[in-house]
């Protein structure tokens, strides 16, 4: 990767609208850094404390536009993102998806006992916000453009994911169907599975700690619970014109853990 000069990395020219930075920890944080040393334009949106994403925004390695308050379950938020978008930059060749919430009473072991308002929520924000995201900034974007989720592999049941393992599993299934809706566009819908990391979505589900001590002796790779720029990394060739036949697809940032038997 080049330093923040670069103008000639990997997404060069690339305009990119990244939603769901919350920390410095996050994935979403890690690939907006590694976009920016490869030479992409970024537009930030951010939910609740603007001020917090700001802070967030500015150990980014170069300064970005006004960050655009976005609740993916406000229909006016949806339907103003492309003219905000548009004060920045002129189109969008990527948009990055790092949007996932339920209520704790959907997760860490509650799966017989939760109710509907609460799964609804968790179904709207982390899932029906996927296409709902797409949508609003599909009017800005051309053949060759990129969307990019985070999911966390959803073929099988995980101890304390409950309602939202249910949720990822619809994020997956919607990237499939946008994959297949968009193509005729030009336009990819892939999916990043990275394997658990010490993030702030992370923690705010109760037992994760679960996944920590098998993953890294399961991965073949090994992994790090700590280490977010494989993920980023990801993400971003994910957004390039690498793969420019690859849609509808989940590719697992894991250590391999996905492809091991128990």
């Amino acid at each position: 990767m080049g330093d923040e000069h670069n103008v000639s990395g990997l997404l060069a020219g690339k305009r990119l609208l990244i939603a769901g930075i919350l920390t410095d920890q996050s994935i979403a944080f890690s690939a907006a850094k590694i976009a920016q040393e490869e030479g992409a334009e970024l537009v930030l949106t951010g939910y609740g404390r603007l001020s917090l994403v700001e802070r967030i925004a500015k150990r980014l390695p170069k300064p970005v536009g006004d960050i655009i308050e976005l609740d993916v379950t406000n229909p006016e938020h949806l339907d103003g993102l492309a003219d905000r978008v548009r004060e920045q930059v002129d189109g969008l060749d990527g948009v990055v998806h790092s949007i996932a919430f339920g209520p704790q009473s959907v997760m860490g072991g509650e799966f017989l006992n939760a109710k509907w308002d609460d799964v609804s929520t968790a179904l709207q924000i982390s899932t029906f916000s996927y296409q709902a995201l797409a949508m609003a900034c599909l009017p800005l974007m051309r053949p060759g453009g990129s969307i990019v989720g985070l999911t966390f592999d959803a073929t099988t049941a995980w101890p304390v994911y409950d309602w939202m393992g249910v949720a990822k599993a619809g994020l997956e299934s919607a990237s499939r169907y946008l994959a297949m809706h968009l193509g005729k566009q030009g336009i990819r819908s892939n999916l990043v599975s990275a394997g658990p990391l010490r993030t702030m979505a992370a923690k705010s589900i109760p037992g994760f700690v679960e996944f920590e001590d098998a993953w890294q002796a399961r991965a073949p790779l090994g992994w790090s619970l700590t280490d977010l720029e494989p993920a980023g990394r990801a993400i971003c060739a994910l957004l390039s014109d690498w793969f420019p036949a690859t849609t509808g697809e989940v590719v697992h940032v894991d250590g391999g853990y996905h492809a091991v038997g128990a």
